[in-house]
């Protein structure tokens, strides 16, 4: 019998992740727990918000009871946003993460960031994106440069590649079995590095009379 197995995709999602004024003294030991974890930081800003961005940020909480502490709170002092990526970002860091309540936490979720990082619901030590609609509005929000283009996936991802990535490769390759160097995997990456056909190029060749 014939077992049909998924077809690879390239998918690399994204979530914002906060490290909240009360904890900013263990960036270090969070940020290792959270490469450790399987995410790479692809974007990172240490920043105050005022009371004013706090509300606009937590927008989704206006009219809750809690919500003049929390905008008080997370304006107090400075925080560190971190873009995280990496599959099923959201998921992973809310899972990572635990109940927003830090004392429900360290019931429930004892090995949790925020059982060890928080102290109770509103100073829980650390923030996550809801879902992936939110991650991009609040990555948005603190990285306004920040450029969030769909990733390629399934046949969009295969026509790509086949256009794109697979012609100088298979180039590469081919001039490596040709010259046969000692060291083929450094060998390999000058040669793509050399013969990148998106390396911007120059009208002409500047001189060194030109440089001086």
């Amino acid at each position: 019998m014939e077992i049909l197995m998924p077809e690879p995709q390239i998918y690399v999602e994204r979530t914002l992740a906060i490290i909240k004024p009360d904890v900013i003294d263990k960036e270090e030991e969070i940020e290792d727990l959270i490469l450790r974890s399987g995410f790479h930081i692809i974007q990172k800003r240490k920043l105050q918000l005022s009371p004013e961005q706090c509300s606009n940020f937590y927008a989704d909480q206006f009219g809750k009871v809690f919500f003049p502490n929390l905008t008080a709170y997370m304006s107090s002092g400075p925080i560190v946003a971190l873009v995280l990526a990496r599959n099923f970002a959201v998921s992973y860091w809310k899972e990572l993460l635990g109940p927003s309540n830090s004392l429900r936490a360290r019931i429930t979720h004892p090995r949790s960031l925020r059982a060890h990082y928080g102290t109770d619901e509103l100073r829980n030590g650390l923030h996550g994106s809801l879902s992936i609609s939110s991650a991009e509005r609040e990555i948005r929000f603190i990285f306004p440069e920040a450029i969030l283009e769909p990733v390629p996936t399934g046949q969009r991802a295969r026509d790509y590649l086949n256009l794109y990535v697979k012609p100088t490769l298979l180039a590469g390759l081919t001039a490596l079995c040709k010259e046969k160097p000692a060291d083929p995997m450094i060998w390999l990456a000058d040669w793509l590095i050399e013969h990148n056909p998106n390396k911007p190029k120059l009208r002409y060749q500047i001189s060194q009379e030109e440089l001086r």
